[in-house]
């Protein structure tokens, strides 16, 4: 268990800059601290970095970049912020929204000029509550391209990554100040390595049970679809230090995971005009609001499942996604000429999942409102053949955290600075407030590259 080890002895090493943890989050941090002149040195646990970045879809929502100018996107930082209040209703810090909005179309430009991360804009569909196209993905639209990228840029920047190495304790000397930490290593070996300044970089709590049931209670039992090391070392650390929290019950669900392949299917398949109806084929919520919501109410139908129903049209949009591509060599996907054919392979009641599916129909023809409050003005209409997915929500990572300063620097609960402590990505209260229905598309990157990348150049200059 992670914990703080009040020492003024001296280390085994020392470098300038420590960063805990090798997701998209800790490797944008390094290479920003390279860019500013320091030097940096990745503590990953795991033999291979991936994190939570693999698991998602790898996709960063920027705006005013050059590849939306490219396609006639008109989009700018401040729509942006505005999107991520208004999904929020208005509960993070406009400041922070405001200058994560500002850094993250920078920042990718970056990696992509300096890194040669070939970024481009996804085009073919919009997700919930963007008022504009700004996802930015790479060529296979997987998080796992991302990590493996981000990782190849720092290797050949001769960064240091040490691989297999958990940071177990926070060194802190007799004045308070935050020296290093202790790492474990496999077999039960221990170091000691000191840092003038310290990137945290771990993520957040959504692999701890206990934490999880104490602060996201309606997700206790829920899949946790992120990456196990995620056991809340930042924000433990954080609470021994007397350092500020906030929204610490945000998170982001999602209900859109094939159940039981665990492939995360793309929230395209709703977005473009598919809906989810339960176990007895009848539809249940209002399925646009938002994958991050929607979890929750997928898990609260019987069994805990749904089932996803779209078409072929929009599972071609889908297939650009690896893991629906995933899905379907795995069998996930269910195929059929007519609802009645479809719901057969279901195997739900074919009257009820007619009688759902006209009822959209008619819906979408009117131009109309379900009782849901779903609306349809403007959703195409499901066409023969059809496809199905059942599914199962999820928490993926939790978004409160430890309070930042403008420098990402952790803030302490008197409200000033811990001088040389930073938090990013998921370590770091994000913004999307303190419930999974603030949560705006892409905002778990977001933090993780705009606050990586504000971290690392304000730590590797000395800052």
């Amino acid at each position: 268990m992670s914990g703080i080890l009040q020492s003024d002895e001296a280390f085994d090493a020392s470098v300038p800059v420590l960063v805990i943890g090798a997701g998209a989050a800790g490797l944008v941090a390094a290479l920003s601290v390279r860019e500013a002149g320091g030097e940096a040195v990745i503590l990953e646990r795991d033999p291979l970095p991936r994190g939570s970045t693999a698991l998602s879809a790898g996709l960063v929502p920027a705006a005013g970049t050059r590849w939306q100018r490219e396609a006639d996107v008109a989009d700018s930082p401040a729509l942006f912020a505005a999107d991520i209040m208004a999904k929020a209703k208005g509960t993070p810090d406009p400041a922070t929204v405001a200058r994560m909005a500002e850094t993250v179309g920078p920042a990718l430009e970056w990696l992509a000029d300096a890194h040669g991360l070939p970024f481009s804009l996804v085009t073919n569909f919009n997700y919930p509550g963007h008022s504009a196209h700004r996802m930015h993905g790479l060529p296979t639209r997987s998080g796992l391209e991302l990590v493996d990228r981000l990782r190849e840029a720092v290797e050949r920047a001769d960064i240091a990554i040490l691989t297999e190495a958990r940071a177990r304790d926070l060194v802190v000397g007799s004045d308070g100040t935050v020296r290093g930490v202790v790492i474990e290593r496999p077999g039960g070996g221990e170091e000691r390595i000191g840092a003038e300044r310290l990137i945290l970089a771990s993520n957040g709590y959504g692999g701890n049970k206990a934490l999880v049931a104490e602060l996201i209670p309606a997700m206790r039992d829920a899949l946790y679809f992120g990456h196990p090391g995620n056991e809340g070392d930042a924000l433990l650390w954080g609470r021994a230090l007397g350092a500020a929290t906030r929204h610490l019950g945000g998170h982001q669900g999602h209900g859109s995971v094939a159940h039981p392949a665990g492939i995360l299917i793309t929230w395209a398949t709703i977005m473009e005009g598919g809906v989810q109806v339960n176990a007895e084929g009848r539809r249940f919520s209002n399925e646009a609001s938002g994958y991050s919501e929607q979890a929750a109410a997928v898990l609260a139908e019987p069994g805990g499942v749904a089932w996803t129903v779209f078409d072929a049209r929009i599972a071609e949009i889908a297939a650009q996604f690896e893991d629906y591509r995933n899905a379907v060599t795995a069998g996930a996907i269910l195929e059929a000429d007519t609802v009645e054919g479809l719901a057969a392979a279901m195997r739900v009641p074919a009257d009820a999942l007619g009688a759902a599916l006209d009822d959209v129909a008619r819906l979408k023809a009117e131009r109309g409102v379900d009782e849901f409050g779903r609306r349809f003005a403007g959703v195409p209409q499901l066409a023969a053949p059809f496809r199905a997915v059942r599914v199962t929500g999820a928490l993926f990572h939790t978004q409160g955290g430890l309070v930042v300063d403008g420098s990402a620097r952790v803030v302490s609960g008197d409200g000033g600075p811990i001088a040389n402590l930073f938090a990013v990505g998921g370590a770091a209260c994000g913004v999307s407030g303190g419930d999974a229905s603030g949560y705006l598309s892409g905002n778990g990157l977001l933090s993780a590259v705009a606050l990586g990348r504000i971290a690392g150049l304000a730590a590797g200059a000395g800052q």
